[in-house]
């Protein structure tokens, strides 16, 4: 029975958690300091022009670095790179300098890191910020995309890493 009444955080939260999602880093660097994080919420805005918005958690004033930064890359992980979205998720303690130290990072169009062997980056200059709750929304004008291999995507799903299944038989 769906209960119409306040809805508590905990409940919420497990709700959110049957919510399958990409995972992916977004990373920045210039004048404010390079950071990376995994994130799930992220999404589509438009394509016309092209545009993407980031949900980061605002209670990490760390990630103020983004916003002060002007830009971001979102990189869209792999299936095989599970521990890149551990270390970057902050489960293993690693600092900065050591997660970005696990993989092979480059640079394009805003400066921002971008993953190589990533499925794909989308580079972008924030065009607007939004403070909600304890989030913060990042929306992103895309000014440069990396494709990478066509390969299986990492997913997130009721607190775990998931790989997809090919239900159809094809591939």
């Amino acid at each position: 029975m769906l209960k119409k009444n306040a809805v508590e955080p905990r409940l919420y939260r497990e709700a959110m958690s049957r919510f399958a999602g990409a995972v992916h880093i977004i990373t920045t660097d210039g004048p404010h300091g390079r950071r990376g994080v995994t994130v799930i919420a992220a999404c589509s805005v438009s394509d016309e022009p092209p545009t993407i918005l980031v949900c980061l958690n605002r209670t990490k004033p760390e990630n103020d670095c983004f916003a002060e930064n002007g830009v971001f890359a979102l990189n869209i992980l792999a299936h095989d790179q599970r521990d890149l979205a551990d270390a970057f998720s902050g489960l293993t303690g690693l600092t900065q300098e050591q997660r970005f130290a696990l993989g092979h990072w480059e640079t394009v169009t805003s400066g921002a890191p971008v993953l190589a062997g990533a499925l794909a980056t989308l580079d972008c200059q924030i065009v607007e910020a939004k403070d909600f709750a304890t989030h913060r929304v990042l929306f992103g004008k895309v000014t440069g995309i990396r494709i990478g291999d066509s390969l299986d995507p990492l997913i997130y799903h009721h607190r775990a890493y998931r790989a997809l299944e090919d239900i159809t038989g094809s591939k």
